[in-house]
């Protein structure tokens, strides 16, 4: 099913002297010092980034609440986080301390209408997966850490599917303030005709295949990606194949690499007929830090590279993200102090 856009017209264009004005006072605020390379010490607390309101495409054409309404649950086994996820009726599920999946690799079925959150920073999923079916769609997974499921001694893990949360043509998903860790094949895959997703403040972590998109002839999946921070991951970061509108903004990427293959890694790639727009994202030492197919559209602008080497490629039109949504924009600079300071679980979510 498509959803009508929500389309917004765009905010009239503040003058220069304001522009440069809000980043200063951004970059003040922060602690870093001058504009430029950003190096400083953590940024203080700023309002507005725990919002439990998502933004973004998630919080279009009706929006995504979660599992708001229904009765707040805590859990600290696989059985009880099994049996609230998959229930019809809504829950929030607030996850106190680490659930090992047995089997290895088992995957725990979400249902429609669920916050998944984790209680602090002490929420994990181990060894395990959250599986969304085709259809289910009102989806919230927060504030979690979902790590080790990789098998020892099979780097691309052809043999298995052990993905940290995995997802086929649903809608209304927001996954916010995750961490991703070692996980065996993709640490979170939004697949097939998914619609409305936000993918926000996650810490994408020591993985081989990280991020992926589509894997449908369809041109469908709307997706907003910001402020995620991608560390010693080598492909996928994300690959977007086939989205009607991809946009990603203020992310971090960094040391995308492989030992047993330093020839090829890369950062985002715009696939088949995606359109995706770009803006204010550091990347320091990534190879092939953005890049298009001949029929897709990518847009990039305000990013700060760092060492960056290979394809940079920017072509088309792609879209104004501003037509859908408003959205905060920080400077390229400000993102790397910014995003390791608030990306990943936080003690204030959940409690």
């Amino acid at each position: 099913m498509t959803y009508l856009h929500s389309k917004r017209l765009p905010a009239p264009a503040p003058g220069r002297g304001r522009v440069v004005a809000a980043v200063l006072g951004l970059v003040t605020a922060l602690g870093l010092g001058a504009v430029g390379d950003a190096e400083a010490a953590p940024a203080p607390e700023a309002p507005g980034r725990w919002s439990d309101t998502p933004h973004g495409f998630a919080s279009l054409a009706g929006g995504t609440t979660g599992g708001a309404g229904g009765e707040v649950v805590t859990v600290t086994d696989q059985a009880s986080l099994e049996r609230y996820a998959a229930a019809e009726e809504p829950y929030v599920i607030r996850v106190a301390g680490t659930v090992t999946a047995r089997p290895f690799g088992a995957g725990i079925t979400v249902a429609s209408h669920k916050t998944i959150i984790g209680a602090g920073t002490g929420g994990e999923l181990v060894q395990g997966e959250f599986h969304l079916k085709p259809g289910t769609h009102n989806v919230i997974i927060r504030n979690l850490t979902i790590r080790d499921s990789a098998v020892e001694g099979d780097w691309d893990c052809k043999g298995t599917d052990f993905d940290g949360v995995q997802m086929d043509t649903v809608h209304h998903v927001w996954i916010d303030h995750n961490r991703f860790a070692n996980i065996c094949d993709g640490q979170l895959d939004i697949r097939k005709d998914s619609e409305y997703v936000t993918v926000s403040y996650n810490r994408f972590t020591d993985n081989n295949k990280t991020f992926g998109i589509g894997w449908t002839d369809d041109v469908r999946t709307q997706i907003t990606i910001d402020h995620n921070w991608f560390a010693n991951t080598k492909q996928r970061n994300p690959s977007v194949d086939n989205a009607a509108y991809a946009h990603l903004y203020n992310n971090y990427l960094t040391a995308q690499a492989d030992p047993g293959d330093p020839v090829w890694t890369y950062g985002n790639w715009a696939r088949g007929g995606t359109r995706m727009v770009i803006e204010n994202s550091y990347y320091r030492d990534v190879q092939h830090p953005y890049q298009a197919d001949a029929t897709a559209e990518l847009v990039q602008r305000g990013s700060i590279l760092k060492n960056t080497t290979g394809r940079h490629e920017a072509w088309g039109d792609a879209f104004d993200p501003r037509d859908f949504y408003a959205y905060r924009l920080d400077p390229a600079s400000a993102v790397p102090a910014l995003v390791q300071r608030f990306s990943g679980p936080q003690p204030r979510i959940g409690t």
